[in-house]
Protein backbone atom coordinates (compact mmCIF):
# COMPACT_ATOMS: atom_id res chain seq x y z
CA UNK A 1 0.00 0.00 0.00
CA UNK A 2 1.70 3.27 -0.78
CA UNK A 3 2.43 5.95 1.76
CA UNK A 4 0.19 8.48 0.87
CA UNK A 5 -2.84 6.60 0.46
CA UNK A 6 -2.02 4.92 3.88
CA UNK A 7 -2.14 8.14 5.53
CA UNK A 8 -5.42 9.62 3.59
CA UNK A 9 -7.41 5.76 4.79
CA UNK A 10 -5.78 6.61 8.26
CA UNK A 11 -7.23 10.36 7.82
CA UNK A 12 -10.80 8.74 7.21
CA UNK A 13 -10.47 6.69 9.90
CA UNK A 14 -9.78 9.27 12.74
CA UNK A 15 -12.91 11.30 11.25
CA UNK A 16 -14.64 8.35 11.08
CA UNK A 17 -13.54 6.70 14.59
CA UNK A 18 -14.92 10.10 15.88
CA UNK A 19 -18.52 9.81 15.57
CA UNK A 20 -18.34 5.94 15.63
CA UNK A 21 -19.01 4.02 18.83
CA UNK A 22 -21.00 1.34 20.70
CA UNK A 23 -21.12 -0.33 17.48
CA UNK A 24 -23.26 -3.15 19.01
CA UNK A 25 -26.04 -0.17 19.42
CA UNK A 26 -26.81 0.10 15.79
CA UNK A 27 -26.94 -2.73 13.18
CA UNK A 28 -27.18 -0.25 10.54
CA UNK A 29 -23.76 1.00 11.19
CA UNK A 30 -22.41 -2.46 12.10
CA UNK A 31 -22.68 -3.26 8.47
CA UNK A 32 -19.63 -0.55 8.04
CA UNK A 33 -17.79 -3.50 9.50
CA UNK A 34 -18.72 -6.43 7.10
CA UNK A 35 -17.14 -4.36 4.50
CA UNK A 36 -13.86 -3.81 6.75
CA UNK A 37 -13.66 -7.50 7.26
CA UNK A 38 -14.29 -7.66 3.48
CA UNK A 39 -11.42 -5.73 2.92
CA UNK A 40 -8.90 -7.75 4.96
CA UNK A 41 -9.87 -10.71 3.83
CA UNK A 42 -8.45 -8.95 0.81
CA UNK A 43 -5.32 -8.14 2.12
CA UNK A 44 -4.63 -11.34 3.85
CA UNK A 45 -4.81 -12.83 0.46
CA UNK A 46 -2.45 -10.90 -1.44
CA UNK A 47 -0.20 -11.68 1.47
CA UNK A 48 -0.72 -15.09 1.36
CA UNK A 49 -0.16 -14.89 -2.84
CA UNK A 50 3.22 -13.07 -2.12
CA UNK A 51 4.43 -15.74 0.41
CA UNK A 52 3.73 -18.42 -1.71
CA UNK A 53 5.27 -17.14 -4.56
CA UNK A 54 8.39 -16.81 -2.55
CA UNK A 55 7.63 -19.81 -1.41
CA UNK A 56 7.67 -21.24 -4.98
CA UNK A 57 11.18 -19.64 -5.55
CA UNK A 58 12.89 -20.87 -2.65
CA UNK A 59 11.42 -24.49 -3.27
CA UNK A 60 13.12 -24.39 -6.65
CA UNK A 61 16.40 -23.23 -6.05
CA UNK A 62 16.29 -25.63 -3.49
CA UNK A 63 15.44 -28.44 -6.16
CA UNK A 64 17.90 -27.17 -8.31
CA UNK A 65 20.79 -26.89 -5.69
CA UNK A 66 20.01 -30.61 -4.07
CA UNK A 67 20.41 -31.68 -7.65
CA UNK A 68 23.41 -29.58 -8.06
CA UNK A 69 25.25 -30.78 -4.79
CA UNK A 70 24.27 -34.99 -5.31
CA UNK A 71 26.23 -34.43 -8.58
CA UNK A 72 29.47 -32.68 -6.97
CA UNK A 73 29.72 -34.59 -4.03
CA UNK A 74 29.87 -38.01 -5.37
CA UNK A 75 33.08 -36.66 -7.19
CA UNK A 76 33.98 -33.39 -6.00
CA UNK A 77 37.75 -32.69 -7.59
CA UNK A 78 36.48 -34.67 -10.88
CA UNK A 79 33.35 -32.27 -10.71
CA UNK A 80 35.47 -28.60 -9.82
CA UNK A 81 38.26 -30.33 -12.67
CA UNK A 82 35.87 -28.41 -15.10
CA UNK A 83 36.74 -24.79 -14.69
CA UNK A 84 33.19 -23.74 -15.32
CA UNK A 85 32.26 -25.53 -12.19
CA UNK A 86 34.79 -24.28 -10.35
CA UNK A 87 33.87 -20.34 -11.41
CA UNK A 88 30.24 -21.42 -10.68
CA UNK A 89 31.02 -22.52 -7.16
CA UNK A 90 32.73 -19.58 -6.11
CA UNK A 91 29.80 -17.11 -7.92
CA UNK A 92 27.27 -19.29 -6.18
CA UNK A 93 28.48 -18.75 -2.80
CA UNK A 94 29.43 -15.03 -2.87
CA UNK A 95 26.32 -13.80 -4.92
CA UNK A 96 23.88 -16.57 -5.55
CA UNK A 97 23.39 -17.57 -1.59
CA UNK A 98 23.24 -13.51 -0.82
CA UNK A 99 20.56 -13.06 -3.22
CA UNK A 100 18.55 -16.53 -1.44
CA UNK A 101 19.34 -14.90 1.85
CA UNK A 102 18.01 -11.50 0.07
CA UNK A 103 14.49 -13.45 -0.74
CA UNK A 104 14.57 -15.22 2.83
CA UNK A 105 14.11 -12.40 4.30
CA UNK A 106 11.93 -10.39 2.19
CA UNK A 107 9.15 -9.31 4.56
CA UNK A 108 5.91 -9.83 2.70
CA UNK A 109 3.51 -8.68 5.85
CA UNK A 110 3.63 -4.61 5.22
CA UNK A 111 1.08 -4.44 3.15
CA UNK A 112 -1.59 -6.51 5.03
CA UNK A 113 -0.12 -5.20 8.53
CA UNK A 114 -0.30 -1.34 7.64
CA UNK A 115 -3.99 -2.02 6.61
CA UNK A 116 -4.41 -3.91 9.67
CA UNK A 117 -3.10 -1.34 11.89
CA UNK A 118 -5.35 0.90 10.19
CA UNK A 119 -8.24 -0.82 10.12
CA UNK A 120 -7.89 -1.69 13.67
CA UNK A 121 -8.67 1.69 14.57
CA UNK A 122 -12.45 0.77 14.35
CA UNK A 123 -12.64 -2.18 15.33
CA UNK A 124 -15.31 -3.18 17.96
CA UNK A 125 -14.09 -2.61 21.39
CA UNK A 126 -14.37 -4.40 24.50
CA UNK A 127 -17.15 -2.68 25.08
CA UNK A 128 -18.84 -3.84 21.91
CA UNK A 129 -18.05 -7.55 22.58
CA UNK A 130 -19.82 -7.27 26.12
CA UNK A 131 -22.74 -5.15 25.01
CA UNK A 132 -22.94 -7.85 22.17
CA UNK A 133 -22.89 -10.65 24.69
CA UNK A 134 -25.64 -9.12 26.90
CA UNK A 135 -27.88 -8.56 23.94
CA UNK A 136 -28.22 -12.21 23.19
CA UNK A 137 -28.77 -12.51 26.89
CA UNK A 138 -31.48 -10.23 27.10
CA UNK A 139 -32.75 -11.89 23.71
CA UNK A 140 -32.47 -15.05 25.20
CA UNK A 141 -34.51 -13.84 28.12
CA UNK A 142 -37.33 -11.70 26.40
CA UNK A 143 -37.92 -14.93 24.35
CA UNK A 144 -36.94 -17.15 26.06
CA UNK A 145 -34.91 -18.96 24.44
CA UNK A 146 -33.25 -21.79 25.80
CA UNK A 147 -28.71 -21.74 25.17
CA UNK A 148 -29.23 -24.55 23.12
CA UNK A 149 -31.14 -23.08 20.39
CA UNK A 150 -29.30 -19.67 20.41
CA UNK A 151 -26.20 -21.65 20.12
CA UNK A 152 -27.35 -23.83 17.29
CA UNK A 153 -28.68 -20.50 15.78
CA UNK A 154 -32.50 -22.02 15.65
CA UNK A 155 -34.31 -18.12 15.33
CA UNK A 156 -37.35 -17.46 12.96
CA UNK A 157 -36.99 -15.32 9.86
CA UNK A 158 -33.24 -15.71 9.75
CA UNK A 159 -31.47 -16.04 6.35
CA UNK A 160 -28.26 -16.82 7.30
CA UNK A 161 -28.13 -19.56 9.80
CA UNK A 162 -25.03 -19.15 12.41
CA UNK A 163 -23.93 -20.99 15.70
CA UNK A 164 -22.01 -20.28 18.89
CA UNK A 165 -18.57 -22.71 19.76
CA UNK A 166 -17.35 -23.82 22.74
CA UNK A 167 -15.17 -20.87 22.86
CA UNK A 168 -18.09 -18.20 22.18
CA UNK A 169 -20.45 -20.14 24.71
CA UNK A 170 -17.30 -19.70 27.27
CA UNK A 171 -17.12 -16.03 26.65
CA UNK A 172 -20.58 -15.35 27.04
CA UNK A 173 -20.42 -16.94 30.75
CA UNK A 174 -17.26 -15.23 31.41
CA UNK A 175 -18.69 -11.84 30.56
CA UNK A 176 -22.12 -12.93 32.31
CA UNK A 177 -19.62 -13.59 35.14
CA UNK A 178 -17.88 -10.72 35.27
CA UNK A 179 -20.89 -8.33 35.21
CA UNK A 180 -21.76 -10.55 38.46
CA UNK A 181 -24.66 -12.11 36.87
CA UNK A 182 -24.34 -16.16 37.98
CA UNK A 183 -28.41 -16.87 36.41
CA UNK A 184 -25.96 -16.44 32.62
CA UNK A 185 -23.00 -17.46 34.03
CA UNK A 186 -24.52 -21.07 34.91
CA UNK A 187 -26.35 -21.42 31.86
CA UNK A 188 -23.66 -20.61 28.98
CA UNK A 189 -20.96 -22.38 31.30
CA UNK A 190 -23.37 -25.64 30.86
CA UNK A 191 -23.71 -25.36 27.33
CA UNK A 192 -20.01 -24.96 26.56
CA UNK A 193 -19.36 -27.73 28.83
CA UNK A 194 -22.34 -29.98 26.93
CA UNK A 195 -20.73 -29.02 23.40
CA UNK A 196 -17.34 -29.90 25.23
CA UNK A 197 -18.55 -33.04 26.03
CA UNK A 198 -20.31 -33.94 22.53
CA UNK A 199 -16.37 -33.94 21.57
CA UNK A 200 -16.00 -30.51 20.15
CA UNK A 201 -13.10 -28.82 18.89
CA UNK A 202 -12.28 -26.34 20.94
CA UNK A 203 -8.97 -24.98 22.92
CA UNK A 204 -11.13 -24.09 26.09
CA UNK A 205 -10.80 -26.65 28.76
CA UNK A 206 -12.85 -28.57 30.47
CA UNK A 207 -10.87 -27.37 33.40
CA UNK A 208 -11.76 -23.81 32.89
CA UNK A 209 -15.23 -24.23 32.29
CA UNK A 210 -15.82 -25.95 35.17
CA UNK A 211 -14.28 -23.23 37.47
CA UNK A 212 -16.56 -20.85 36.34
CA UNK A 213 -19.39 -23.08 36.62
CA UNK A 214 -19.14 -24.32 39.68
CA UNK A 215 -17.93 -21.13 41.66
CA UNK A 216 -21.42 -19.58 39.86
CA UNK A 217 -23.50 -22.07 41.19
CA UNK A 218 -22.28 -21.86 44.70
CA UNK A 219 -23.27 -18.35 44.37
CA UNK A 220 -26.71 -19.59 44.42
CA UNK A 221 -26.10 -21.56 47.83
CA UNK A 222 -26.45 -24.93 45.67
CA UNK A 223 -23.70 -26.31 47.66
CA UNK A 224 -23.98 -30.23 46.55
CA UNK A 225 -24.21 -29.25 42.84
CA UNK A 226 -21.03 -27.09 43.23
CA UNK A 227 -19.07 -29.62 45.44
CA UNK A 228 -19.76 -32.08 42.49
CA UNK A 229 -18.46 -29.76 39.96
CA UNK A 230 -15.02 -29.17 41.97
CA UNK A 231 -14.83 -32.84 42.58
CA UNK A 232 -15.11 -33.18 38.74
CA UNK A 233 -12.69 -30.39 38.08
CA UNK A 234 -9.94 -31.72 40.36
CA UNK A 235 -10.20 -35.25 38.78
CA UNK A 236 -9.21 -33.45 35.44
CA UNK A 237 -6.33 -31.47 37.20
CA UNK A 238 -5.22 -32.61 40.81
CA UNK A 239 -2.90 -29.49 41.20
CA UNK A 240 -5.80 -27.17 40.42
CA UNK A 241 -5.00 -25.20 43.65
CA UNK A 242 -8.43 -22.75 43.84
CA UNK A 243 -10.35 -25.86 43.53
CA UNK A 244 -8.63 -27.22 46.12
CA UNK A 245 -9.10 -24.84 48.31
CA UNK A 246 -12.43 -24.52 47.20
CA UNK A 247 -13.65 -27.60 47.86
CA UNK A 248 -12.20 -28.03 51.45
CA UNK A 249 -14.66 -24.79 52.13
CA UNK A 250 -17.99 -26.67 50.44
CA UNK A 251 -17.50 -29.82 52.16
CA UNK A 252 -16.82 -28.10 56.09
CA UNK A 253 -20.24 -26.02 54.63
CA UNK A 254 -21.53 -29.14 53.67
CA UNK A 255 -20.75 -31.02 56.95
CA UNK A 256 -21.93 -28.13 59.04
CA UNK A 257 -25.20 -28.27 57.43
CA UNK A 258 -25.47 -31.89 58.21
CA UNK A 259 -24.54 -31.27 61.66
CA UNK A 260 -27.33 -28.57 61.60
CA UNK A 261 -29.97 -31.16 60.44
CA UNK A 262 -29.13 -33.67 62.62
CA UNK A 263 -29.92 -30.82 66.05
CA UNK A 264 -32.44 -29.99 64.35
CA UNK A 265 -31.66 -26.30 64.50
CA UNK A 266 -33.17 -25.66 60.65
CA UNK A 267 -36.02 -26.57 59.06
CA UNK A 268 -35.89 -24.48 56.03
CA UNK A 269 -34.69 -26.03 52.89
CA UNK A 270 -30.96 -25.58 51.74
CA UNK A 271 -31.03 -26.13 48.46
CA UNK A 272 -32.70 -23.59 45.94
CA UNK A 273 -35.17 -24.93 43.38
CA UNK A 274 -34.24 -25.49 40.57
CA UNK A 275 -36.41 -26.58 37.35
CA UNK A 276 -35.28 -28.59 34.64
CA UNK A 277 -31.53 -27.84 35.79
CA UNK A 278 -32.17 -24.13 35.47
CA UNK A 279 -32.33 -21.74 38.49
CA UNK A 280 -34.74 -18.74 38.84
CA UNK A 281 -33.83 -16.06 37.01
CA UNK A 282 -33.03 -12.80 39.87
CA UNK A 283 -36.11 -10.14 39.73
CA UNK A 284 -34.85 -6.89 38.62
CA UNK A 285 -35.65 -3.39 38.44
CA UNK A 286 -38.72 -3.18 36.20
CA UNK A 287 -41.66 -4.12 38.20
CA UNK A 288 -43.99 -4.75 34.73
CA UNK A 289 -40.88 -7.16 33.20
CA UNK A 290 -43.04 -10.13 32.69
CA UNK A 291 -46.29 -8.24 31.07
CA UNK A 292 -43.66 -6.33 29.02
CA UNK A 293 -41.85 -9.51 28.16
CA UNK A 294 -45.23 -11.40 27.71
CA UNK A 295 -46.32 -8.54 25.09
CA UNK A 296 -42.66 -9.12 22.98
CA UNK A 297 -43.61 -12.54 22.69
CA UNK A 298 -46.83 -11.88 21.62
CA UNK A 299 -48.90 -13.75 24.65
CA UNK A 300 -51.41 -11.74 27.16
CA UNK A 301 -52.22 -9.13 24.20
CA UNK A 302 -55.50 -8.67 25.36
CA UNK A 303 -57.28 -8.18 22.85
CA UNK A 304 -60.84 -9.36 23.12
CA UNK A 305 -64.08 -9.97 20.55
CA UNK A 306 -66.10 -7.09 22.37
CA UNK A 307 -62.99 -4.84 21.80
CA UNK A 308 -62.16 -5.90 18.32
CA UNK A 309 -65.55 -5.06 17.41
CA UNK A 310 -64.90 -1.12 17.86
CA UNK A 311 -61.77 -0.96 15.96
CA UNK A 312 -62.27 0.18 12.38
CA UNK A 313 -60.73 0.56 9.38
CA UNK A 314 -61.67 4.21 7.16
CA UNK A 315 -59.76 6.48 4.75
CA UNK A 316 -58.65 9.97 6.30
CA UNK A 317 -58.44 12.81 5.15
CA UNK A 318 -56.81 14.90 7.79
CA UNK A 319 -60.66 16.82 8.91
CA UNK A 320 -60.83 17.71 4.95
CA UNK A 321 -57.53 18.85 4.80
CA UNK A 322 -57.00 20.28 0.82
CA UNK A 323 -53.96 18.03 0.07
CA UNK A 324 -56.10 14.99 1.40
CA UNK A 325 -59.45 15.27 -0.26
CA UNK A 326 -57.92 13.93 -3.38
CA UNK A 327 -55.51 10.97 -1.83
CA UNK A 328 -56.45 10.65 1.64
CA UNK A 329 -55.06 8.04 4.02
CA UNK A 330 -55.99 4.67 4.62
CA UNK A 331 -56.25 4.77 8.68
CA UNK A 332 -56.94 1.36 10.97
CA UNK A 333 -57.51 1.15 14.72
CA UNK A 334 -55.00 -0.36 16.65
CA UNK A 335 -56.67 0.30 19.95
CA UNK A 336 -59.56 1.68 21.33
CA UNK A 337 -58.63 3.75 24.81
CA UNK A 338 -56.28 4.82 24.55
CA UNK A 339 -56.92 5.67 21.14
CA UNK A 340 -54.22 4.46 18.55
CA UNK A 341 -54.22 4.32 14.95
CA UNK A 342 -51.90 3.04 11.97
CA UNK A 343 -51.73 4.49 9.05
CA UNK A 344 -50.71 3.14 5.50
CA UNK A 345 -47.96 4.09 2.86
CA UNK A 346 -47.24 6.82 4.95
CA UNK A 347 -43.69 7.24 3.65
CA UNK A 348 -42.42 5.41 0.15
CA UNK A 349 -39.28 3.19 -0.06
CA UNK A 350 -37.28 5.90 -1.73
CA UNK A 351 -38.43 8.68 0.96
CA UNK A 352 -37.53 5.64 3.66
CA UNK A 353 -34.05 5.28 1.95
CA UNK A 354 -33.21 8.97 1.74
CA UNK A 355 -34.13 9.79 5.37
CA UNK A 356 -32.20 6.40 6.21
CA UNK A 357 -28.96 7.90 4.34
CA UNK A 358 -29.10 11.47 6.02
CA UNK A 359 -29.44 10.19 9.39
CA UNK A 360 -26.26 6.94 9.24
CA UNK A 361 -23.63 9.24 9.53
CA UNK A 362 -24.86 11.29 12.09
CA UNK A 363 -26.11 8.04 13.93
CA UNK A 364 -24.61 8.21 17.76
CA UNK A 365 -25.71 6.01 20.58
CA UNK A 366 -29.58 7.23 22.00
CA UNK A 367 -29.97 8.65 25.18
CA UNK A 368 -32.17 9.12 28.02
CA UNK A 369 -33.03 12.29 30.45
CA UNK A 370 -32.06 11.41 34.29
CA UNK A 371 -34.76 11.98 36.18
CA UNK A 372 -32.28 13.08 39.03
CA UNK A 373 -30.29 15.43 37.17
CA UNK A 374 -32.01 16.11 33.82
CA UNK A 375 -28.61 15.50 31.88
CA UNK A 376 -29.08 13.39 29.26
CA UNK A 377 -27.39 10.00 29.58
CA UNK A 378 -27.28 6.57 27.67
CA UNK A 379 -28.66 3.55 29.99
CA UNK A 380 -28.88 -0.42 28.89
CA UNK A 381 -32.61 0.02 28.99
CA UNK A 382 -31.95 2.15 25.58
CA UNK A 383 -30.61 0.08 23.32
CA UNK A 384 -30.68 2.06 19.33
CA UNK A 385 -28.19 5.11 17.82
CA UNK A 386 -30.49 8.06 16.27
CA UNK A 387 -30.15 11.20 14.65
CA UNK A 388 -31.97 14.35 14.55
CA UNK A 389 -32.71 15.79 11.03
CA UNK A 390 -33.98 19.29 10.23
CA UNK A 391 -36.05 20.42 6.85
CA UNK A 392 -33.17 22.15 5.46
CA UNK A 393 -30.93 19.18 5.64
CA UNK A 394 -33.20 18.00 2.59
CA UNK A 395 -36.15 18.16 0.51
CA UNK A 396 -37.34 15.12 1.66
CA UNK A 397 -37.63 15.57 5.01
CA UNK A 398 -39.93 18.71 4.95
CA UNK A 399 -42.33 16.57 3.32
CA UNK A 400 -42.08 13.85 5.50
CA UNK A 401 -42.98 16.74 8.04
CA UNK A 402 -45.64 18.10 5.91
CA UNK A 403 -47.65 15.12 5.47
CA UNK A 404 -47.36 14.30 9.16
CA UNK A 405 -48.99 17.87 10.01
CA UNK A 406 -51.58 17.23 7.41
CA UNK A 407 -52.30 13.46 9.19
CA UNK A 408 -52.59 14.57 12.37
CA UNK A 409 -54.17 17.62 12.12
CA UNK A 410 -51.83 19.56 14.89
CA UNK A 411 -48.75 22.02 14.34
CA UNK A 412 -45.21 20.74 13.19
CA UNK A 413 -44.28 23.94 13.86
CA UNK A 414 -43.57 23.78 17.52
CA UNK A 415 -42.90 19.97 17.01
CA UNK A 416 -39.22 18.33 17.89
CA UNK A 417 -36.84 17.61 14.55
CA UNK A 418 -37.45 14.66 12.78
CA UNK A 419 -35.78 12.16 15.04
CA UNK A 420 -34.60 8.72 13.12
CA UNK A 421 -33.44 5.95 15.23
CA UNK A 422 -31.58 2.80 14.33
CA UNK A 423 -31.61 -0.56 17.04
CA UNK A 424 -28.73 -2.88 17.62
CA UNK A 425 -28.40 -6.45 18.75
CA UNK A 426 -31.34 -6.84 20.82
CA UNK A 427 -32.37 -3.20 20.01
CA UNK A 428 -35.04 -2.16 22.47
CA UNK A 429 -36.13 0.55 24.87
CA UNK A 430 -38.30 -0.60 28.09
CA UNK A 431 -41.15 0.76 29.17
CA UNK A 432 -40.84 4.71 29.12
CA UNK A 433 -43.30 7.68 29.07
CA UNK A 434 -42.71 10.61 26.28
CA UNK A 435 -44.44 12.77 28.05
CA UNK A 436 -42.86 14.48 31.23
CA UNK A 437 -44.61 14.03 34.48
CA UNK A 438 -45.23 16.05 37.19
CA UNK A 439 -41.89 15.30 38.92
CA UNK A 440 -39.80 15.97 36.02
CA UNK A 441 -41.25 19.74 35.30
CA UNK A 442 -38.10 21.06 33.86
CA UNK A 443 -37.74 18.16 30.85
CA UNK A 444 -38.42 20.72 27.78
CA UNK A 445 -38.57 23.96 29.27
CA UNK A 446 -35.80 24.86 27.14
CA UNK A 447 -37.58 24.30 24.08
CA UNK A 448 -40.62 26.52 25.65
CA UNK A 449 -43.10 24.47 23.39
CA UNK A 450 -44.88 22.95 26.68
CA UNK A 451 -45.35 18.99 27.21
CA UNK A 452 -44.94 16.02 24.47
CA UNK A 453 -48.84 16.57 23.57
CA UNK A 454 -48.71 12.83 20.89
CA UNK A 455 -46.32 10.88 19.43
CA UNK A 456 -46.42 10.44 15.49
CA UNK A 457 -43.98 6.71 14.99
CA UNK A 458 -42.79 6.24 11.38
CA UNK A 459 -41.71 2.07 11.00
CA UNK A 460 -38.97 2.39 8.20
CA UNK A 461 -38.26 -1.35 7.81
CA UNK A 462 -40.06 -4.61 8.62
CA UNK A 463 -38.47 -6.65 11.30
CA UNK A 464 -38.33 -10.23 11.13
CA UNK A 465 -38.45 -11.22 14.59
CA UNK A 466 -39.54 -8.75 17.58
CA UNK A 467 -39.13 -5.31 17.84
CA UNK A 468 -42.73 -4.99 18.53
CA UNK A 469 -44.15 -1.67 20.41
CA UNK A 470 -45.94 -3.03 23.67
CA UNK A 471 -47.98 -0.96 26.15
CA UNK A 472 -47.99 -3.00 29.39
CA UNK A 473 -51.07 -0.83 31.06
CA UNK A 474 -53.76 -2.11 28.82
CA UNK A 475 -51.96 -4.89 27.01
CA UNK A 476 -51.42 -3.80 23.55
CA UNK A 477 -48.75 -4.81 21.03
CA UNK A 478 -48.23 -3.54 17.57
CA UNK A 479 -45.69 -4.70 14.96
CA UNK A 480 -42.90 -2.84 12.97
CA UNK A 481 -44.53 -2.85 9.09
CA UNK A 482 -42.49 -0.50 6.36
CA UNK A 483 -44.08 2.70 5.72
CA UNK A 484 -47.03 2.15 8.20
CA UNK A 485 -47.05 4.82 10.76
CA UNK A 486 -49.05 4.83 14.55
CA UNK A 487 -50.46 7.76 16.43
CA UNK A 488 -51.56 8.57 20.09
CA UNK A 489 -51.95 11.25 22.01
CA UNK A 490 -49.63 11.21 25.17
CA UNK A 491 -51.64 13.97 26.72
CA UNK A 492 -55.61 14.45 27.76
CA UNK A 493 -56.98 17.67 26.38
CA UNK A 494 -56.67 18.89 29.80
CA UNK A 495 -52.98 18.44 29.69
CA UNK A 496 -52.51 16.14 31.88
CA UNK A 497 -50.62 13.16 31.13
CA UNK A 498 -52.11 9.79 29.98
CA UNK A 499 -50.35 7.74 32.07
CA UNK A 500 -52.13 4.08 29.93
CA UNK A 501 -49.44 5.21 27.37
CA UNK A 502 -46.56 4.04 28.66
CA UNK A 503 -44.93 1.83 26.05
CA UNK A 504 -41.78 -0.05 25.32
CA UNK A 505 -39.62 -0.97 22.10
CA UNK A 506 -39.04 -4.77 22.27
CA UNK A 507 -35.70 -6.37 21.48
CA UNK A 508 -35.09 -7.12 17.54
CA UNK A 509 -34.34 -10.85 17.67
CA UNK A 510 -33.92 -10.62 13.70
CA UNK A 511 -33.44 -8.11 11.19
CA UNK A 512 -32.73 -4.25 11.64
CA UNK A 513 -35.34 -1.90 12.67
CA UNK A 514 -35.30 1.80 11.21
CA UNK A 515 -37.62 4.04 13.07
CA UNK A 516 -38.22 7.77 12.71
CA UNK A 517 -40.39 10.13 14.88
CA UNK A 518 -42.02 13.04 15.24
CA UNK A 519 -42.93 14.90 18.58
CA UNK A 520 -45.96 17.42 18.68
CA UNK A 521 -45.96 19.63 21.71
CA UNK A 522 -48.86 21.85 23.50
CA UNK A 523 -47.56 24.96 22.28
CA UNK A 524 -49.37 25.83 19.01
CA UNK A 525 -52.04 23.39 19.25
CA UNK A 526 -54.32 25.16 21.35
CA UNK A 527 -56.86 25.54 18.70
CA UNK A 528 -55.93 22.72 16.70
CA UNK A 529 -56.87 20.61 19.85
CA UNK A 530 -58.80 22.21 22.65
CA UNK A 531 -59.73 21.47 26.11
CA UNK A 532 -62.15 19.09 27.02
CA UNK A 533 -64.70 19.85 29.40
CA UNK A 534 -63.18 17.35 31.94
CA UNK A 535 -59.78 16.38 33.13
CA UNK A 536 -59.47 13.09 30.99
CA UNK A 537 -61.09 14.34 28.06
Amino acid sequence: MKPWLQLMLLACVCLFRQTEAEFFTSIGQMTDLIYAEKDLVQSLKEYIRAEESKLSQIKSWAEKMDVLTSKSTSDPEGYLAHPVNAYKLVKRLNTDWLQLENLVLQDTTNGFIANLTIQRQFFPTEEDETGAAKALMRLQDTYRLDPETLSRGNLPGTKYRSSLTVGDCFGMGRTAYNDGDYYHTVLWMEQALKQHDEGEDTTVSKVEILDYLSYAVFQFGDLHRATELTRRLISLDSTHERAGSNLRYFEKLLEKEREEKSLNKTTAPTEPVAQGGVYERPLDYLPERDIYEALCRGEGVKMTPRRQKRLFCRYHDGNRNPHLLIAPFKEEDEWDSPHIVRYYDVMSDEEIEKIKQLAKPRLARATVRDPKTGVLTVASYRVSKSSWLEEDDDPVVAKVNSRMQQITGLTVKTAELLQVANYGMGGQYEPHFDFSRKDEPDAFKRLGTGNRVATFLNYMSDVEAGGATVFPDFGAAIWPKKGTAVFWYNLFRSGEGDYRTRHAACPVLVGCKWVSNKWFHERGNEFLRPCGRTEVD
